[in-house]
C-alpha cells in the first residue's frame, strides 16, 4: 500500500493585529479608583487634551504619585499640533501620555504616545467615539480637513471610561458616537460580508451584534441618562466599536460613510460632529448600492435607519448637517476627495464617480417609490 503525500499552499503573509487595550477599566467615578494603576505606567505623564477636558480631568489626577504636566493639542490632531506637543513631552520628560477628551484629542495623544515609544492611558470624556479603544489615529490640516491615518504599534495600554464622566458630556455627543458605531455593520458587511477568513466573520457577525444593540436600546438610553441601558450603549459605542477593527483589521473598518465624512471635512465647515458626518455617510452608501446596484435590500435598510434618525436626532441630509447653502463646485470639490484613487470607498464592490456621489448625497431620503424611479449619472 502506497502512501500519497498532498503538499498544500502555504501562506507565508504575516497579518499583525491590534486587537484591544492591555487593560480597560470602567465604572461610575472610575478615575478616581484607578490612580495606582495609572502610576504604574509611569510617574511623569503628559496629560493631553483640550481645555475643558484638561479643566473637567485636573481634579482627579492630583496626586503625590504623579508629577504631571498638561498639554493641549489645539482643535485637530494635525502634524503641528504633534511637533509642538513632542517638544512638550520631551521637557517634561514624560515617561507616558494620559490622552483625555474626544476623539481628536485621543488620537493626537495616541500618536504622540506611539511616536515618543512612551505608554499611553485614554480617557474618554464623550462617547462620541471609540478613539479611545483603536490603535489608529487620523490626521486632520489645521483648517480640520481629513488627510491621512495611522496605525499605531498597539492599541492604548489602560482605557479607562469613567460613566460619570462620560454623563456630564452632551447628549449631542452619545447621539454622534451612535451614529459613528453603527456604521460599523453597513460597512464591514459590505467590504467583508463574503470572507471566508475566521478573524473577518468574527468581525462582521460583532458589527450585527452592535447594530442590533443600537436599534434596541438607543432611544431608550437618550431619555435615561446614566442608567443601566445608558450605560450599554455607551459601552457599545466607545468599546464594542473599538472591537470590530480590532479582530477585523483594515478590511472591517471604512467603506464609503467614512469617505463621505472625510470628504465633507474639506468644506471647512464647524458645527457638525464626526459621527454626524459618518451616520449621514451610511445613508449616502446605502443609496449607492441601491441605484447602482438596483438593490431593494440597500433601499429597505436606508428606510429603516431614516426612522431611526428621526426617532435619536441624527441628520439625514446636507441640510441637517448645516450644508443647505453648499454651492455645486463645493460639492464636487468634497465629492472629489472622497473618490480619490486611495479613498475607503473603493471598498464598495462597485465603481463610484464623483458624479454618482454627488447625485446620492442630494438624494438621501427620496422615499422607496420614488428611488425605484430615479437613475443616477453613469
Amino acid at each position: 500500500m502506497t502512501q500519497t503525500s498532498t503538499q498544500t499552499k502555504t501562506d507565508t503573509s504575516l497579518l499583525s493585529l491590534a486587537i484591544a487595550p492591555a487593560r480597560v477599566i470602567r465604572g461610575r467615578n472610575a478615575i478616581a479608583q484607578s490612580i495606582d494603576v495609572i502610576a504604574h505606567l509611569g510617574k511623569r505623564p503628559l496629560i493631553v487634551g483640550g481645555k475643558n477636558s484638561l479643566a473637567a480631568i485636573q481634579p482627579y489626577l492630583e496626586n503625590q504619585q504623579l508629577q504631571a504636566a498638561e498639554a493641549t493639542y489645539g482643535e485637530d490632531c494635525s502634524e503641528n499640533s504633534l511637533k509642538s506637543l513632542h517638544d512638550r513631552a520631551i521637557a517634561h520628560q514624560a515617561d507616558f501620555i494620559i490622552g483625555v477628551g474626544g476623539g481628536k484629542a485621543l488620537d493626537t495623544a495616541k500618536l504622540l504616545a506611539h511616536q515618543c515609544q512612551i505608554p499611553i492611558a485614554t480617557i474618554p470624556t464623550s462617547a462620541a467615539t471609540c478613539a479611545a479603544w483603536t490603535a489608529l489615529s487620523n490626521i486632520y490640516s489645521d483648517q480640520g480637513a481629513f488627510l491621512y491615518d495611522v496605525s499605531l504599534a498597539k492599541c492604548p495600554d489602560l482605557l479607562i471610561l469613567d460613566y460619570s464622566l462620560i454623563q456630564t458630556a452632551p447628549q449631542r455627543t452619545l447621539v454622534a458616537g451612535i451614529g459613528d458605531a453603527i456604521a460599523k455593520w453597513y460597512e464591514a458587511s459590505v467590504s467583508s460580508g463574503h470572507s471566508e477568513q475566521t478573524m473577518i466573520i468574527a468581525a462582521v457577525q460583532q458589527a450585527r451584534v452592535l447594530r442590533d444593540i443600537l436599534f434596541q436600546k438607543s432611544v431608550a438610553a437618550i431619555e435615561q441618562p446614566g442608567s443601566e441601558i445608558w450605560q450599554e450603549v455607551v459601552d457599545a459605542t466607545t468599546l464594542l466599536a473599538g472591537v470590530i477593527g480590532g479582530i477585523g483589521g483594515a478590511k472591517c473598518r471604512t467603506v464609503a460613510a467614512h469617505a463621505v465624512h472625510n470628504g465633507l471635512t474639506h468644506l471647512h465647515r464647524k458645527g457638525t460632529l464626526h459621527g454626524e458626518k459618518v451616520a449621514y455617510g451610511i445613508l449616502v452608501q446605502l443609496r449607492l448600492e441601491e441605484m447602482l446596484q438596483n438593490s431593494q435590500l440597500a433601499a429597505l435598510a436606508r428606510q429603516q435607519l431614516i426612522k431611526f434618525y428621526s426617532a435619536i436626532g441624527l441628520p439625514q441630509t446636507l441640510a441637517d448637517l448645516g450644508l443647505a447653502d453648499i454651492t455645486l463646485a463645493q460639492l464636487q470639490h468634497a465629492a472629489e476627495i472622497a473618490c480619490h484613487p486611495n479613498s475607503d470607498i473603493h471598498r464598495l464592490p462597485f465603481k463610484v464617480s464623483p458624479e454618482q456621489l454627488m447625485a446620492a448625497m442630494v438624494s438621501t431620503t427620496v422615499s422607496i417609490e420614488t428611488a425605484s424611479s430615479t437613475t443616477l449619472p453613469h
